[in-house]
């Protein structure tokens, strides 16, 4: 029998807990800061794309159909939540001459395939590959754009008619000068002035009225003061919506369709693009970091972009873009979901269908000069900077005027052709200086060293004097094989005559040994040389540099370890990511477990040439096994043996000492009054080791036939003995090597001599004589116990 309970429908409490169904159907919920963003936009927007459609030569119309498929189209599916996106002045030149050359219909009919075109980009998954193309080409494609644009619409502010070309607008300024249109001057003077002083306006109450954009501003006071003065200025005529051209099939050469449906296709998806990446920064830099909205995914972006433009030019808009300006407005706003975008858009529908008679008003020399100013501000003096900064200059004005006196993908393409040029020219540039300072020879090498500087490399090594002091500075952030090899055996050549080498930066502070040379005395192990925590070359007295190092390092230890993981992410990542996979797959199953001292210097990978999943490693301070029952609460080192030999089954156990150990220095600098801190109470499993070595039943362990230098090594050699002996107390242990299935094996590393040594017999329990043995660099490792 099942009791069921009424359910009470008067009863539900007000909140629910965060992971509890939802009480009823969903409802779309619109933040208060998203609503207010999208009215910012739109007010942005309006005036925009009016202008854009009057720049471009298309029907007025377009330009909110563009607009209002932006807001919805790619708000929806884009993926940038925050990025708005609409007519853009970016393709006002292309979409003219397309217009131009074509017709309307056509070109309606051409942003429809460009539109189908970025969908299937976004389907191959290349939209990263747009961010490769160099900012210099792309700051310049928008400045050679933005400088076309203004001397299009100043013919138009000025009265007349632009032509249809930059050079041709250049060539007819004079004549239009001469005949200028004084009341359109007046109305596209007072909408310059006001955009560009509104942004400027000083105190609390400019702050206030700020918040109102300019471009709405200077249109909406350009109209009044037109209607107040009764100028006879062009205004603005919307045609009825039921005549509105639509898309037909398109007319003219194919290689010319597809020429403009392949520039369209580019522009639009490398300024969206890069328009997404900048709002992505914009809103990390927020007080909150962005929290809550999700970074671009930029295919899905322009798989949307794509989708908003076939049906910007099914519908007879403008293509469709990205635009940074209504971006950063949107993310200044405070927007916080896709639905300010989305919302923009509606608002542009509701204004193209309710507010024709007052869109009518506004004067066509206004909306000229409104675009003119946004195309002169494209033309970035932060861009010039920029790409003056990093040389590539050149690049830039390339680009810029191959847009302007060409066209745009004629001019981005001579971009890519100067970039690539320029991007060679630097790796063959090398510059190679010797002089004498101090009796020192410096050889300054600036510049990357490529094949190509061998001939002058090999040719100034030479010249400097045998057994000489040479330093070589290397001012370059790249160096191939042949140039390496030609460093490296000149180097091991003079370090044979005598001579000595040393290799610094372009700071002067040194390279720990780029350069391994077989006669280099002083060489260093390479994978670890960034971290500079250890000695390489000289003595730590005589390093000059040794307080500048190691305040630095002391200042910035993230950035180390940072840099270190960004150098394994890079080359050794890709080298270990299948080994990994695989391991991650099956699970790990090493064959040894690995118990040695938590020092710094000891590193178990590079002294037993092992990889992942070759090793179950513990470390602690001592290399220690507490004694079973004897670890006050502290299992790990039991716990750690016991899944090593009951559930991962190894072959054998090694307890690893080393030379200069910290822990066997406190034992026996340690007295019974010390005070019971945690270190000292952890060491106490260490006095085993000490009473061994003073007991007169043993005899001292030796190390490849001699005594121990002094008593600190000789406390690690016996300790390792000990610890053998109380891995041997723990009952898994025991019985695994009653049963023949396992092994203990001491080892002993000497850091300062790199050199390895292995207990002899290490099975037995010794209880006379422990005697490590060498383990020899070359030929099978062979420790027998000596005579």
């Amino acid at each position: 029998m099942t009791l069921c309970t009424p359910a009470r429908t008067t009863t539900r409490p007000r909140t629910q807990r965060p992971h509890s169904p939802p009480e009823g159907p969903r409802r779309f919920r619109i933040a208060g800061a998203d609503l207010s963003a999208s009215i910012a936009v739109f007010l942005i927007a309006l005036p925009l794309s009016l202008g854009i459609a009057l720049a471009t030569g298309a029907p007025l119309q377009s330009g909110l159909v563009a607009a209002a498929v932006g807001g919805l189209v790619a708000g929806r599916f884009g993926g940038s939540p925050l990025q708005v996106s609409g007519p853009a002045a970016g393709l006002t030149v292309v979409t003219a001459e397309i217009i131009q050359l074509y017709g309307w219909r056509t070109t309606c009919a051409i942003t429809v395939l460009a539109g189908l075109a970025q969908i299937g980009l976004s389907a191959l998954r290349v939209a990263r590959s747009a961010l490769a193309v160099s900012p210099a080409i792309v700051h310049g494609m928008v400045a050679g754009i933005g400088a076309t644009i203004a001397l299009a619409q100043l013919h138009i502010v000025l009265g007349g008619t632009p032509q249809s070309s930059a050079i041709d607008n250049v060539l007819g300024l004079p004549a239009q000068l001469a005949d200028i249109h004084a009341a359109g001057l007046a109305v596209s003077a007072l909408t310059v002035v006001v955009l560009l002083c509104w942004p400027r306006l000083p105190g609390r109450a400019g702050r206030l009225v700020r918040k109102v954009p300019a471009a709405l501003v200077a249109v909406a006071g350009a109209t009044a003061a037109a209607a107040f003065a009764g100028l006879a200025v062009p205004r603005v005529d919307l045609p009825s919506w039921s005549s509105h051209a639509l898309p037909g099939m398109p007319e003219g050469p194919v290689l010319g369709i597809a020429a403009g449906v392949l520039t369209i296709t580019l522009v639009t998806s490398v300024q969206s693009l890069l328009s997404a990446v900048a709002v992505d920064k914009l809103v990390a830099a927020r007080p909150d970091g962005g929290r809550g909205v999700p970074r671009s995914a930029l295919d899905r972006e322009l798989a949307g972009q794509g989708a908003a433009n076939m049906v910007s030019g099914a519908l007879g808009g403008l293509p469709v873009a990205g635009v940074a300006v209504r971006s950063v407005a949107n993310v200044s706003a405070g927007a916080v979901s896709r639905a300010s975008t989305m919302l923009h858009g509606l608002w542009i529908v509701l204004a193209a269908l309710v507010l024709v008679p007052v869109l009518d008003l506004i004067p066509l020399p206004a909306l000229a000069a409104l675009v003119m100013v946004v195309g002169i501000q494209m033309v970035s003096i932060t861009h010039i900077r920029t790409v003056t900064r990093h040389r590539e200059v050149v690049v830039y004005v390339v680009t810029l005027s191959g847009v302007v006196l060409i066209g745009i993908l004629e001019g981005v393409a001579l971009g890519i052709a100067v970039a690539i040029a320029v991007s060679l020219h630097r790796l063959a540039r090398t510059r190679i200086n010797l002089e004498e300072r101090d009796g020192r020879h410096l050889l300054h090498v600036r510049g990357q060293l490529t094949f190509l500087a061998v001939p002058r490399l090999s040719r100034a090594l030479h010249q400097l004097p045998h057994g000489s002091d040479v330093v070589v500075e290397l001012d370059g952030s790249f160096m191939d094989h042949a140039a390496y090899e030609t460093l490296s055996d000149w180097t091991a050549g003079h370090l044979a005559h005598g001579g000595s080498v040393e290799t610094t930066g372009p700071s002067g502070v040194r390279i720990a040994d780029p350069l391994p040379a077989p006669a280099a005395a002083h060489a260093c192990c390479r994978p670890w040389t960034p971290w500079h925590n250890h000695q390489c070359g000289e003595p730590p007295a005589e390093r000059p540099d040794e307080a500048t190092e190691e305040a630095e390092s002391r200042r910035s230890p993230g950035l180390q370890l940072a840099s270190g993981i960004g150098k394994f992410q890079r080359n050794t990542a890709p080298l270990v990511r299948d080994e990994l996979a695989r391991l991650a797959r099956e699970g790990q199953n090493p064959s040894q477990l690995f118990l040695t001292c938590a020092d710094s210097r000891l590193v178990t990978s590079m002294i037993t040439s092992s990889g992942p999943g070759d090793l179950f490693t513990v470390r602690n301070v001592g290399n220690l096994v507490p004694l079973p029952g004897e670890e006050s609460g502290d299992d790990s080192v039991a716990a750690a043996i016991e899944y090593a030999v009951e559930v991962l089954r190894v072959d054998s156990i090694t307890v690893c000492g080393h030379s200069g150990c910290g822990a066997m220095q406190a034992l026996l600098n340690g007295g019974p009054d010390d005070a019971p801190t945690p270190l000292r109470r952890w060491l106490r499993h260490g006095r085993p080791s000490l009473e061994r070595m003073a007991s007169r039943r043993h005899a001292w362990a030796r190390i490849s036939g001699r005594l121990p230098a002094d008593a600190v090594e000789q406390l690690c050699l016996t300790n390792v003995v000990q610890q053998l002996e109380h891995l041997r107390a723990y009952e898994p242990v025991a019985r695994r090597l009653a049963e023949g299935t396992l092994t203990l094996h001491g080892m002993y590393f000497h850091v300062g001599e790199a050199q390895a040594y292995l207990l002899a017999g290490a099975d037995e329990v010794h209880s006379y004589d422990d005697v490590f043995t060498q383990v020899m660099p070359t030929g099978p490792l062979e420790a027998a116990r000596a005579s």
